[in-house]
């Protein structure tokens, strides 16, 4: 990452580390860089939970040590359009939705693009795991969206709805680092976020409990809980879009005896939901069959290169962003559906999220899983 004297980066600053990095290192390659605080969401943002007000005061300091620019921009109108509506819209369906990923592809890498873009930026940059390569093929170059170096910080799962024309305009520069890189240089640079706790959850419910946030938007339908082998009722659920395939925790259902083959103490796990009769399904225990898949299919699709991939061919995937990666074969694609087979059963497949497609290192694309 060098030569870039005479362009122009626009970095989006979070008030984190990862992006206060990305921004010294472009410095020190001589881009000219200018920061950008993006605010997403503003419906509390004098509560305990939102941290966006400290956030700005982070990437504003991390912006005067570094010695560039800081601007903010507010997106909320467009984040509540684009991204919480469809968090809802998915929710209200049943299914257990990934805003980060759309929050991705329509605001960090659109409304920030084109906005950098009008500041008369060359290029625009993050804080993200993940790299980019230029990829020269027979038919011309092509952009690959790759993992990043440090693989438990990896967030390629995350952008693979980004296209060519974004990934030919955006920089990674901590992909190639490791974690521990990233604060020992943010630490010798005298950034203050050196050591600020890494953000977990999604941006807009922040600390606070899910359920509590949920119920402002989203009415309670209390329903049966029901084993899924005997149809029995095993308890009520305040609402089905407060739970999601593979949940444990919450049932308050546990010491009920299911079946004969399952004990006594075995925890229950939700397996299923029926939405037109609000009945939220369980099993007794973690390797129940009802848990274990080895087909999926995903619709929404998008592929980084604009192809689809190749059918019968020994790809990985990840059905969801902590899972390892799985081998698997595309079994059929076309415009609209992808079906997905796995080598070895997956545990918990569950609608809404994304199911991310690999090979080798590089993130082919993906879609939702139905």
């Amino acid at each position: 990452m060098s030569g870039g004297a005479k362009e122009t980066v626009v970095v989006g600053l979070s008030g984190g580390v990862d992006s206060s990095v990305a921004a010294l290192l472009l410095k020190q390659a001589g881009y000219k860089v200018v920061g950008l605080f993006m605010k997403n969401w503003e419906d509390d943002d004098d509560e305990e939970y939102c941290s966006s007000r400290q956030d700005l005061i982070d990437a504003a300091s991390a912006a005067d040590v570094i010695g560039i620019d800081l601007e903010v921009v507010n997106f909320s109108a467009e984040y509540k359009d684009r991204v919480f509506a469809d968090f809802l819209n998915e929710y209200r369906a049943g299914r257990t939705p990934n805003p980060d990923i759309l929050c991705n592809s329509e605001i960090k890498f659109r409304c920030f693009l084109d906005h950098a873009m009008q500041l008369g930026a060359d290029r625009i940059a993050t804080g993200h795991y993940a790299q980019v390569r230029e990829w020269h093929t027979e038919t011309g170059r092509e952009f690959q969206l790759l993992k990043a170096e440090d693989g438990t910080k990896d967030q390629s799962y995350f952008l693979y709805r980004l296209n060519q024309a974004q990934l030919a305009k955006t920089l990674f520069p901590v992909g190639h680092l490791y974690k521990r890189d990233v604060r020992r240089l943010a630490e010798e640079a005298g950034l203050a976020n050196h050591d600020k706790k890494d953000s977990t959850g999604i941006c807009f419910i922040g600390e606070r409990p899910f359920r509590e946030f949920l119920q402002r938007y989203l009415p309670t339908e209390p329903g049966e809980i029901r084993a899924l082998d005997s149809d029995k009722v095993l308890g009520r659920h305040e609402g089905l879009m407060y739970h999601t395939i593979g949940q444990r925790k919450g049932l308050h259902i546990g010491g009920i005896k299911g079946n004969d083959t399952a004990g006594d103490h075995d925890a229950w796990y939700v397996s299923g939901k029926d939405v037109q009769k609000n009945v939220l399904y369980a099993v007794q225990g973690h390797d129940h069959p009802a848990l274990l898949k080895h087909n999926l299919t995903a619709t929404e699709l998008s592929w980084v290169s604009g192809r689809m991939p190749h059918t019968h061919w020994v790809y990985t995937a990840k059905p969801r962003y902590r899972t390892p990666d799985a081998p698997c074969e595309v079994d059929a694609v076309n415009t609209e559906r992808c079906e997905i087979h796995f080598a070895a059963p997956q545990w918990a497949i569950t609608p809404g999220q994304s199911v991310v497609l690999y090979e080798s290192r590089v993130c082919l694309g993906g879609g939702v899983i139905v």
